[in-house]
């Protein structure tokens, strides 16, 4: 790409991150805190070049690395309404 100058490639890393929905890694994040997103995680591998990255998958990486499918809890328009409402009862 031809990009040079450091504060340009901060700002594209950025907006990268920001249409990828991936979290920045904070350097100085404590270890006692829960893994990071499993997409951040997974793309820091496929950043290193050969086979093996290439072909790796983020099933296969979430698998290999012990890490837990994210899997929201899907729920309704009305339980989502049940779970806000304030009624007295």
């Amino acid at each position: 790409m031809g990009i040079t100058d450091f504060e340009d490639m901060k700002v594209i890393s950025q907006h990268t991150r920001e249409l990828l929905g991936i979290e920045e890694p904070l350097f100085t994040r404590s270890i006692s805190l829960p893994y990071r997103d499993n997409i951040g995680l997974f793309l820091e591998q496929k950043c290193h070049s050969g086979v093996k990255y290439d072909s790796l998958t983020l099933s296969e990486f979430v698998q290999a690395v012990g890490l837990q499918d994210y899997a929201p809890e899907i729920t309704t328009p009305e339980e989502d309404a049940a779970l806000y409402s304030i009624e007295p009862q």
